[in-house]
C-alpha cells in the first residue's frame, strides 16, 4: 500500500511539475515510470516467492490484475503517460499462475469443509427432539441452503474480484462440488429416512428437507447454463430427494386406500359412491398436513395423489371381476364411473391438482361401457389410445371383459383397431404403463 501511494503521488508530481523541465527526447516520466515500476515488481516477485497466508496470496493477486492496472495505471492525470511506457504485468506470468493456482486450491478446500460442516449441523438438528420451524406456513430448515448458496457465491465474488479468469475458474469448480455436496445430502436424508421412523418429527423434518430442495432448484436454474453437466446432475439428486420424500409422506395414505378399493370389485361395483366418499375423506385427512409444503411440491404431491387415485380405479376395473351382458347393466356401471369420476375430479381439482390431463381417463372408459355400436366403440377407442398412448392391448382385452355381449369376432376387431391407432401416436401422459394386468 506504502509503494503504491508512493509511486501514484511521485509519478503525479512528475507528470505536473518535472517532465516539463527537460527536452521532450528525456523521456524522463519514462524513465521514472519504469525504475518506480521495476522495484515494485522486484518487491513483488519477493513476496510472491515467501512463504504468504491466504488472506496475504489475495491481497497480491488483487494487486497483480486489479489494483494496480486498474486504480494506479488506469489514473485520470497518469493513464495517458503510462500507456505510452508498457509497464507489463507486477509478476511473471508463471510466478502470478502458480500463486492463482494456490489461491483456487485453498479457497476450494475451505469453502468444500465449511460446507461439510454445515451439512453436519443440519443432520445434528434432525437428531434433536424439535419441530422444525414455520414460515408462511410451511416447515422449513433453510439455514443449510441459504448457507450453502452464499458460501458458494461469496467465493465467486471474491474470486472475480481479482480477475474474469479466475472467478470463472473457481465457479468451475465449486459447480461440481454443489452436486458432491447435495450427494452427501442425500445420503444423511436417506439414512434419516430409514433409522428414524420414530422420531417424534419424523415427518415435519422430511418435509422441511424436501422443502429445503426448492432453494437450490432455484439457484440452479437460474445461475447454471442449460447444457452445463453439473446443472443437470443437481436437479436429478434433487428430484431424487423430493421423489423420496413424497413416497413415505404418502406411504401411509397408500396403504389405507387399497382395502377400500378393493370393496368396489368386491360389492360387484354396488354401493361405488360410498366407497368414492370414502376414498375422499381418507384422502382429505392427509392432504391438510402436505399443505405444510412449500406450493411447488404441494402441488408435486397432490398430482401424485390424483394420478393414484386414477390408476387404483382403472386397476379394479380391469380385475375381470365383473360381467354385464346387457346393456342396462352396462349404462348403470358407466354412470356409477362417471359420477365417481366427476367427484374425484372435483376433489383433487379443489385441493390443488393440475394434472388435467388426468380427468378423462376414467369418463371414456365409462363411455366404451355405455356405447353399444361397434363402430362407436372403435371411434371412443382411438380416442383413449391417442390421448393415453401407452394403453396396450391386454389393459383392453381385460377391460372389455366388463362387456360381456361381445362376440369374439367384435373383440378381435376392437383390440385390432388399437393396435393400428397406437401405432402412430406421439408419446404423452403415462397412465397404464406402470398396471400390470394379471
Amino acid at each position: 500500500l506504502h509503494m503504491g501511494k508512493t509511486m501514484k503521488e511521485d509519478l503525479t508530481v512528475v507528470v505536473k511539475y518535472i517532465k516539463q523541465l527537460y527536452p521532450p527526447e528525456f523521456n524522463v516520466f519514462s524513465t521514472y515510470a519504469e525504475l518506480y515500476h521495476n522495484y515494485f515488481a522486484s518487491q513483488a516477485k519477493k513476496n510472491a516467492e515467501s512463504h504468504l497466508e491466504d488472506k496475504d496470496i489475495y491481497l497480491l493477486l488483487s494487486w497483480v490484475h486489479n489494483i494496480y492496472p486498474k486504480d494506479m495505471r488506469k489514473d485520470q492525470v497518469l493513464a495517458e503517460e503510462l500507456e505510452k511506457v508498457k509497464l507489463g504485468s507486477l509478476l511473471p506470468s508463471s510466478l502470478s499462475k502458480e500463486l492463482e493456482k494456490k489461491y483456487l486450491d485453498s479457497e476450494e478446500a475451505t469453502i468444500k469443509n465449511s460446507l461439510s460442516k454445515c451439512l453436519d449441523k443440519e443432520i445434528q438438528r434432525w437428531k434433536e427432539d424439535k419441530e422444525p420451524e414455520k414460515l408462511n406456513g410451511h416447515f422449513q430448515s433453510e439455514l443449510l441452503a441459504i448457507f450453502v448458496i452464499q458460501s458458494i457465491y461469496s467465493g465467486q465474488k471474491r474470486a472475480k474480484d481479482i480477475s474474469a479468469a479466475v472467478g470463472e475458474e473457481l465457479s468451475r469448480r465449486l459447480w461440481q462440488e454443489l452436486p458432491a455436496f447435495l450427494r452427501s445430502y442425500k445420503d444423511a436424508f436417506e439414512d434419516f429416512k430409514e433409522k428414524s421412523k420414530k422420531h417424534r418429527h419424523y415427518k415435519p423434518i422430511l418435509i422441511a428437507s424436501v422443502n429445503n430442495c426448492w432453494n437450490f432448484r432455484d439457484y440452479a436454474e437460474k445461475n447454471m447454463a442449460e447444457k452445463d453437466d453439473n446443472k443437470a446432475s443437481i436437479l436429478s439428486t434433487l428430484g431424487d430427494i423430493e421423489n423420496s420424500g413424497f413416497d413415505v409422506l404418502l406411504q401411509q395414505l397408500f396403504a389405507q386406500l387399497k382395502p377400500i378399493y378393493k370393496r368396489f370389485t368386491e360389492n360387484k361395483w354396488d354401493s361405488s359412491n360410498e366407497i368414492m366418499n370414502e376414498i375422499i375423506k381418507t384422502t382429505s385427512k392427509h392432504i391438510s398436513e402436505f399443505r405444510t409444503l412449500k406450493d411447488p411440491f404441494y402441488h408435486a404431491i397432490v398430482e401424485k395423489i390424483h394420478a393414484r387415485l386414477v390408476k387404483e380405479y382403472i386397476i379394479r376395473l380391469l380385475k375381470r371381476k365383473v360381467s354385464l351382458k346387457t346393456p342396462a347393466q352396462q349404462q348403470n356401471l358407466a354412470q356409477s364411473i362417471s359420477k365417481n369420476a366427476a367427484d374425484l375430479e372435483a376433489f383433487c381439482t379443489s385441493n390443488g391438482s393440475q394434472a388435467t390431463w388426468l380427468n378423462s381417463a376414467l369418463p371414456k372408459l365409462a363411455e366404451i361401457i355405455r356405447l353399444q355400436d361397434l363402430g362407436a366403440i372403435k371411434i371412443e377407442v382411438a380416442t383413449l389410445a391417442t390421448t393415453y398412448p401407452d394403453i396396450r392391448k391386454k389393459h383392453l382385452e381385460a377391460f372389455l371383459c366388463i362387456k360381456a355381449n361381445l362376440s369374439r369376432g367384435e373383440l378381435k376387431s376392437i383390440l385390432g383397431y388399437l393396435s393400428d391407432s397406437t401405432a402412430s401416436t406421439s408419446p404423452g401422459a403415462l397412465l397404464f404403463s406402470n398396471i400390470n394386468v394379471s
